[in-house]
């Protein structure tokens, strides 16, 4: 998309999110592409290898890295995953973190060491899972435990709110009650796909599904209107269709303000 973007970028799109391990260490002609664009428009970071529930210590020069990468961009909003992904070595994949008290502490700690090297908030996401070792606690009861004692923010996810409520049998819209409305930063909302009638795999390689714009409609009665990323990591059709699930949701955002103004 980078041509493409750096010809022009629709009014519809309001903000981009990149993962900044794929652009960090680039330079030449997609450095200078990427640098055009953020320079441009509104860009939020959302990273991958973080690995903020891991036991292992933090890699503080990666942090730093991060820091720098957000600095010469003059990306102010920078979030990750509520999960790990390194131990003795990098996993390349999202793991559960177990939900008990002494992870939320160890959780909370670590955010803090983050934020006083990157100037900025750590965003935490609400992450899809596909097993809960150890828990001592519901995911629900977790996530907003991690959040107060860390006092951080959340990336609202709620393609994975419907994911984790198939896979683990719970109700979906009870999750979204139970989320701190003053803790939301910003929103994702995404496909995924099937594999069985009681398991969904999050791949955000697909189109949004009905029962998730339905849970996007409610989290915006609940909570309020977002900054609503739509995510899309493969399988990506041309703009023009991207640009319609993008407008779908200024949809669902412009029809719950003018209810709010009806009913003021």
């Amino acid at each position: 998309m980078l041509d493409e973007f750096c010809q022009t970028v629709p009014s519809d799109i309001d903000f981009f999110e990149v993962a900044p391990e794929n652009w960090m260490t680039l330079g030449g002609k997609f450095g200078r592409q990427f640098r055009e664009l953020t320079e441009k428009h509104e860009f939020y970071c959302h990273g991958l290898s973080l690995s903020i529930g891991s036991p292992a210590p933090l890699d503080l020069q990666f942090v730093k890295n991060i820091k720098d990468f957000l600095d010469v961009h003059q990306i102010g909003t920078y979030s990750e995953h509520l999960s790990y992904c390194s131990g003795s070595g990098h996993m390349y994949d999202l793991m559960p973190i177990p939900f008990t008290s002494e992870a939320v502490m160890h959780v909370a700690k670590r955010v803090k060491q983050v934020e006083d090297i990157i100037e900025r908030p750590l965003i935490l996401e609400n992450v899809s899972f596909y097993a809960a070792p150890g828990a001592e606690m519901s995911e629900a009861e977790f996530v907003t435990a991690v959040m107060q004692e860390a006092d951080c923010k959340m990336l609202l996810d709620v393609n994975n709110i419907y994911v984790n409520s198939i896979n683990h049998k719970y109700d979906a819209v009870d999750f979204l009650k139970a989320m701190p409305s003053e803790r939301i930063a910003y929103l994702h909302i995404a496909g995924h796909y099937e594999e069985a009638a009681d398991l969904i795999v999050d791949t955000h390689g697909a189109d949004i599904v009905e029962p998730v714009w339905k849970l996007l409609d409610a989290c915006h009665q609940f909570h309020g209107v977002f900054p609503t990323l739509l995510e899309r990591d493969f399988n990506i059709p041309q703009t023009s269709e991207l640009l319609l699930e993008i407008n779908k949701v200024h949809d669902y955002q412009n029809r719950h303000i003018a209810s709010l103004k009806r009913s003021a």
